[in-house]
Parts: C-alpha cells; sequence; structure tokens
C-alpha cells in the first residue's frame, strides 16, 4: 500500500480549507496517494504542474481538491476541465461534486451526444465548474455560452490520450484562445515530448511532478498473464477463462468496435451477462451501461479504448485483453483500470502465435515478464474451413514458388537452342547485358 500511498501526511496537512476536507471525510478518504500529496500544494499555491503519475492513483483528486479549494461561490466559469471522453467527463464532473459537496460550487459536464439545449440551459446557470471534452466545449464557447475569459484555472487529464485519438489542435486552439494569465495543470499517465512542447508554450514555468518512472509503469498490485489462442478460438477461450476465472467484475478490450459488437452478443447468447461500450452507442444507451456498472448490477463490459477512458470504477478485478495493442502503452492503460487505490487486480492477455513481438513489446515497456496461463481442460474448436482453404493456397503457392526456383537452366555458350532461334529468327542471340545502358533513363523530346 505504502507504493500508492503516502502514510506520513493526513490531508489536513496539505493545506486544503475546511469545507473541501468535510468532503474529503464524507467520502471515507483516509491518506492521499503519492500524486495527491505531492500535487495537491503545489497546485493550491498557484503554480503550474505537470503532472505525471500512473492509472489508478487518484489523478482526479489530485486536480479537483485544488479547484474546489482556490474557486468561490459566484466563481462562473472559473474551471475548465478538459477530458478525452464523454464518460470520463461525467466521471469527473461526478467524482468532483461529490468531493465538493460542502462548498457549494457547481459543476457541469459539457460532451457531445447530449442535446445542445440541455447543456446551454445549465451553462446559463454559470458553474463555477466544467469538465467537458474539447469539441463540445469549442462549441458552446463559439455559441457565446462558455466564456474563457473568466477561466483561472485550465486542467488537461488524460493529455497522452487526448493526443492519441486526435485532439492535437483543438488543445491548442483552446489553450491558445486563453489569452490572460490563468493557472493551467496536465495531468497525464505518461508525458511523452510532445506533452512537453505543449507545457513549454501554454505554461508558465511549470513544476515537472513525476511520481513514476518507466519501470514501475504497471500498477504492481495486478497479476500479468497471457494465453496462448487462435483468432477462431478467442470468443470460446474469454468463455471458459470467464467461468473459471470467476470476476467480480471484468472490462474486455477489443481493439475495434465491431468486435466489441461480436464478443458481447457472443457472451449475451452464452447466458453472460455482459454489454457493450464503445464510441458508436448512443449516449444515453452508454449511461445506462455505466450506471449499472457503477451500481455493481453488471459483471463484465466489452469495450473499445476510447470509451473504456470513462471506466473509473473502484471494483474491477479482472482486464482481459481480447486484442493485444500495437501500442504497448495501451496495455498499461487498460490493465489500470484494475487494482485502483492499493487494490489486487488481475490481467489476462490472449496472444495469437504470430503476435510474439507484441508480447514481448509489452514486456519490455512494462519491465515484467509476463506468465502464460495453460487451460488442460479447453477443447479447442474446429479450424473454419475458410482457413484451411487459405492455407491450402499459400501451401500451394509456395511449393510452385519452390519448384520454379529449383529449376536450372543448361548453359551452352557455343550452341544456340531451337527455342532461341524461333525468337530472335535471323539475328544474333544476346549472350549477356549490354556494356553501356539507360539505367531506367529515357531522354524525351523537347517540346
Amino acid at each position: 500500500m505504502s507504493d500508492i500511498f503516502d502514510t506520513s501526511q493526513s490531508f489536513s496537512e496539505l493545506g486544503l480549507r475546511q469545507e473541501v476536507l468535510q468532503g474529503i471525510d464524507e467520502v471515507g478518504f483516509e491518506r492521499p496517494t503519492h500524486v495527491q500529496a505531492s500535487l495537491i500544494p503545489l497546485a493550491i499555491s498557484g503554480k503550474d504542474v505537470l503532472g505525471q503519475s500512473r492509472t489508478g492513483t487518484g489523478k482526479t483528486a489530485a486536480f479537483g481538491l485544488p479547484i474546489l479549494h482556490l474557486l468561490e461561490q459566484g466563481d462562473a466559469f472559473g474551471a475548465l476541465c478538459l477530458v478525452p471522453t464523454r464518460e470520463l467527463a461525467i466521471q469527473v464532473a461526478r467524482e468532483m461534486d461529490v468531493l465538493g459537496q460542502k462548498t457549494g460550487l457547481h459543476k457541469l459536464a459539457v460532451y457531445g451526444g447530449q442535446k445542445i439545449d440541455i447543456q446551454a440551459k445549465r451553462l446559463e446557470r454559470r458553474p463555477e465548474i466544467i469538465v467537458g471534452t474539447p469539441g463540445r466545449v469549442m462549441d458552446m464557447h463559439r455559441r457565446g455560452m462558455l466564456p474563457y475569459d473568466r477561466i483561472r484555472i485550465a486542467v488537461l487529464d488524460e493529455v497522452d490520450r487526448m493526443l492519441d485519438i486526435g485532439f492535437r489542435d483543438d488543445i491548442r486552439k483552446i489553450l491558445g484562445a486563453i489569452k490572460h494569465r490563468h493557472q493551467t495543470i496536465f495531468v497525464s499517465a505518461t508525458i511523452s515530448e510532445e506533452i512537453e512542447r505543449l507545457a513549454r508554450k501554454y505554461m508558465h514555468k511549470p513544476v515537472n511532478l513525476s511520481t513514476v518512472d518507466a519501470k514501475s509503469l504497471t500498477v504492481s498490485q495486478v497479476r500479468q498473464s497471457y494465453v496462448t489462442t487462435t483468432a477462431w478460438d478467442k470468443r470460446r477461450m474469454l468463455r471458459h477463462i470467464l467461468a473459471s476465472e470467476k470476476p467480480e467484475l471484468a472490462i474486455v478490450f477489443c481493439r475495434t468496435k465491431a468486435t466489441v459488437d461480436k464478443v458481447a452478443k457472443d457472451l449475451q447468447s452464452h447466458k453472460i451477462d455482459a454489454q457493450a461500450l464503445h464510441a458508436d452507442m448512443h449516449q444515453s444507451k452508454r449511461n445506462r451501461v455505466m450506471d449499472r456498472l457503477r451500481a455493481g448490477e453488471l459483471h463484465v463490459v466489452v469495450a473499445s479504448d476510447v470509451a473504456a477512458r470513462g471506466i473509473d470504477v473502484d471494483g474491477i478485478t479482472h482486464v482481459f485483453n481480447f486484442d493485444i495493442p500495437e501500442d504497448p502503452e495501451v496495455y498499461v492503460h487498460r490493465i489500470g483500470r484494475t487494482a485502483r487505490t492499493g487494490r489486487s487486480g488481475r490481467a489476462i492477455m490472449f496472444v495469437e502465435p504470430e503476435q510474439g513481438a507484441l508480447l514481448m513489446g509489452v514486456e519490455r515497456l512494462t519491465n515484467v515478464e509476463i506468465d502464460e496461463l495453460i487451460f488442460d481442460d479447453f477443447e479447442p474448436g474446429p479450424e473454419p474451413k475458410a482457413v484451411r482453404q487459405r492455407r491450402a493456397e499459400l501451401d500451394l503457392e509456395r511449393e510452385t514458388n519452390r519448384k520454379n526456383l529449383g529449376r536450372t537452366v543448361k548453359e551452352a555458350p557455343d550452341e544456340t537452342s531451337a527455342s532461341d532461334e524461333a525468337r530472335f529468327p535471323g539475328g544474333v542471340v544476346p549472350k549477356g547485358l549490354p556494356s553501356k545502358r539507360m539505367g531506367g533513363r529515357v531522354r524525351g523530346r523537347r517540346r
């Protein structure tokens, strides 16, 4: 637990005002995490902060508590928190609402997928704290409903993910449009060179705060394993592992939205309570899935990476990498959904026979040798007909190429074969390449 929490300090020693401390007591927080103990005093002193900490260490409270401390009732649009996804906007606003229940401050989540009119009416009430996705924040600003000139604190949460999913230009436009002096906080699980360039351009003498090094990116409480399986057996293997492990709450990560839907439907068809979660779903349906998840009424969520950024729920016991990601850092973010705030967790990765290089990439980044998980009682399914046919075609193609390469031509330097005479009737049969060649260059006529 000491690698997550700073047991030498209490929240009351961090300089937070009484109303904020009362909210902390209400939710039952006892000791700050390391990132909270480091970031909160810097933030409440007004400094710009570039904060790095691994997933599951309480980053939302690390920037949320200083906002609640610094703003007062009536500071309309005083804080703007940018996040990459709708779910995360809702999650962050909800957590700040709970932590700030004694402050009287109002918070509003602004995101795409909900009617403009609904959010416009709520913006008219001039809330002190706005949590939103970049696209909807820019839209509301263009409509004159969300002024930037009142912002005292600008926070970018999950900066690395926002850059990954294409919010670079939006971030620059928003930060560049805040012309007056204000406080800026970047929070991210990883800090890339691009994030540092953004910090140098849009922050004033930022304090670079890192509570994690490259070798400890993976949450230490996560027990990691991989299972070798073929593409056509992955869904069967997933069902087998779910029956064997009996997770209380599991997230299954897939690479594409189409795979998310297929896997969720397969589990449902086998009487497993599972729901899909991806960006193409209507927002109301996504909200229902998240509500069931937070209420403990749902045991398996099949999700895409973008949608899962908003899954900040305690009690996730298992993370399944149904599709191993191309980027090892995505793997780190995924397994960070479990083992949050000191709890233990389980991560199982599905690896196809030709994906050994991807597995090695994950092991190099996390500095962990991941154990193979073998299920002796698993019965593989039959190889699909299409796979057999394709393999037969490839085998035939390889055999044909081998035979062609194995053919030899008998050289007869002083004799001309009948086939050569047929190809060059009455002429000289060439015996080699010309001494001078154009090298592929053709001289064209001037016009």
